[in-house]
């Protein structure tokens, strides 16, 4: 019963910022921003959303097929995802690009700004999804525009249950593509703010949202989230992490605990208190991939 895991790849770059944004940025001189933020601690770690739950899905025991694109300097990734037990059979490498890369800077808030370069992810849509049989579920995590699109229709053809999860690539669809990715989809995973922009673009209520779905899940960080079910919402609250040491990847590992849960045919509300269970596993160790979760 395998699982595949649509979206990026990525070496990201962390950075610590030991005091507050908000105390450096001017709000009546953003016209003219120019701020720089001493980082006394710096990290690499493997990410990209795709990445991020691959490795939860694996924490959990899980057959999981990420369909991704690396660069020339990819290798390395590579090698740990098979280190895992990940099936890399649908990854495919763009030579004469970089892997994608994020530059996540967080402040003592938990506020983040993120630069990223989109290197190999860009040309997702040039790997399409050429195997389907024994899949259970897919989720199309955040990727480039085309390859979301193309995904999903395949998705959609092959009759593979899937999760649209947009996440930083929201604002890259205009209203009509973002219903139409809706109808495709079997459920939706969003943050708060993700959801509030949805609602905007689409001009649909989250009620009537999760009557074109099975269920619509807005995560709301430590308050749980919010599971809509066809125009009603039920609150799951949220789990109380043991540290707040780094938000970096908890939205991820939130989502594999949710396909898991999915997958092996659970309700929505019983998958998405998993899907709490491991993000606060996450949020008390840092990095995106270096924390340790079991059932």
């Amino acid at each position: 019963m395998t699982i595949l895991v649509c979206g990026s790849l990525a070496f990201d770059t962390i950075m610590d910022f030991e005091g507050r944004f908000a105390d450096h940025i001017l709000p009546d001189q953003l016209h003219i921003l120019n701020v720089s933020f001493w980082v006394p601690a710096l990290r690499r770690e493997y990410g990209g959303c795709a990445g991020n739950i691959a490795y939860g899905l694996r924490q959990l025991g899980a057959a999981v097929r990420p369909v991704a694109t690396l660069g020339a300097d990819g290798q390395p990734y590579l090698e740990r995802l098979q280190a895992m037990g990940v099936d890399v059979s649908a990854l495919r490498v763009m030579p004469e690009h970089f892997t994608a890369q994020a530059m996540i800077m967080t402040d003592r808030d938990n506020n983040q700004i993120t630069a990223f370069h989109p290197g190999a992810m860009a040309l997702a849509h040039h790997n399409p999804i050429a195997e389907t049989a024994g899949v259970s579920i897919a989720i199309l995590s955040p990727d480039g525009k085309q390859a979301t699109w193309t995904h999903a229709e395949q998705l959609h053809a092959a009759g593979v249950p899937f999760v649209f999860d947009p996440g930083q690539g929201l604002p890259m669809f205009d209203g009509a593509e973002l219903r139409q990715l809706v109808e495709w989809a079997d459920w939706a995973a969003l943050n708060d703010y993700e959801a509030r922009l949805l609602c905007d673009r689409t001009g649909l209520s989250l009620a009537a949202l999760s009557q074109r779905l099975r269920a619509l899940v807005v995560t709301l960080g430590e308050h749980g989230c919010d599971v809509w079910q066809d125009g009603q919402c039920t609150r799951v609250p949220g789990e109380r992490a043991s540290a707040i040491v780094d938000p970096t990847g908890c939205g991820d590992a939130f989502r594999a605990a949710l396909l898991y849960g999915l997958a092996h045919g659970w309700g929505v509300e019983q998958a998405a208190r998993l899907g709490n269970r491991m993000g606060a596993a996450k949020i008390a160790t840092q990095g995106g991939q270096n924390y340790r979760f079991s059932l």
